[in-house]
């Protein structure tokens, strides 16, 4: 794997508050191999030149220790919302687990964004960071139909596979659920498709689920969508750009009808979907140094 250059891993966030919760934020790796078909971390202005190849941070977890050792402020450390922090590279490499191991020696909580299974081999230190911090897990989860999955997401594990791994997290007291993002326009948005999702995500114990209803697409990261449009699904994409010209926020031509069926099936099973919520239900008050965190 090709290691870059980097200062800094730790960045304080200001829309915490808004985004579940999280005080901090890192990524470990730059790019993402999981080929995600609309992955908004293509776009131009991230600057990440040959997205599908994950290159690792040199030095990363000398680089954290440093900057956790020193924060007096302990918080909630969000990682994967650019890259998948769960890429095939960290079975090897294990920047993720050292990093997780970091924030329980130093007492962060951890707020992870992934799609990939790979994330139960660090359940034993995800269960030593909850007995002392807030823990939140968030599985990307688009389609309830696996063959469908290998398309839009071609190279990490199956719609299937992840509920599992939901489940696995939630039977072991880790506040687990899905991000529902994006729903994809004249692709995963209908009833039947959502209805199912709620559904197995109910069988999976998930907590919540948060989604809305559309997608984004913007210079070079919509390039790539349509090229697999024209790949996989043929003509969609001149519906697309008929439809949406070079709009940047996409939303789902029937947004108000299909949330509305979505926010009835997670009433129905108890699923939690609006953000202060999933906030407060995983939040818990911490005691570091006499300073509490209080949600």
């Amino acid at each position: 794997m090709e290691f870059v250059k980097a200062k800094t891993i730790l960045s304080k966030v200001k829309y915490g508050a808004d985004w579940y919760g999280i005080d901090y934020n890192m990524n470990l790796y730059r790019g993402c191999s999981h080929g995600c078909i609309y992955c908004d971390s293509r776009s131009n202005c991230y600057h990440i030149d040959n997205f599908d190849v994950p290159k690792g941070k040199e030095n990363a977890l000398a680089i954290l220790e440093n900057e956790l050792s020193k924060k007096k402020e302990k918080g909630v450390v969000g990682i994967g919302s650019m890259s998948d922090t769960y890429n095939p590279f960290e079975k090897q490499y294990e920047q993720t687990r050292g990093a997780l191991k970091l924030l329980s020696k130093y007492n962060f909580g951890v707020s992870i964004d992934t799609k990939s299974d790979l994330i139960l081999r660090d359940l034993d230190i995800l269960k030593e960071i909850n007995s002392k911090n807030n823990v939140i897990i968030k599985f990307t989860i688009t389609t309830p139909d696996d063959e469908l999955s290998k398309v839009i997401e071609p190279r990490v594990c199956v719609s299937s596979k992840r509920f599992e791994a939901i489940k696995t997290l939630n039977d072991n007291g880790i506040f687990t659920g899905i991000m529902m993002n994006p729903v994809l326009p004249f692709i995963t948005d209908n009833e039947e498709d959502i209805i199912k999702l709620v559904a197995l995500a109910h069988e999976s114990g998930a907590k919540f689920i948060q989604t809305y209803m559309g997608m984004t697409l913007r210079e070079n990261q919509r390039d790539y969508y349509f090229e697999q449009l024209d790949k996989h699904f043929k003509g969609l994409k001149d519906k697309y750009i008929n439809y949406y010209g070079e709009r940047y926020n996409c939303a789902v031509p029937n947004y108000k009808s299909l949330y509305k069926v979505f926010t009835n099936e997670c009433d129905k099973y108890g699923i939690l979907y609006n953000m202060k919520d999933i906030i407060k239900a995983y939040k818990k008050e911490i005691k570091d140094n006499e300073q509490i965190s209080l949600f």
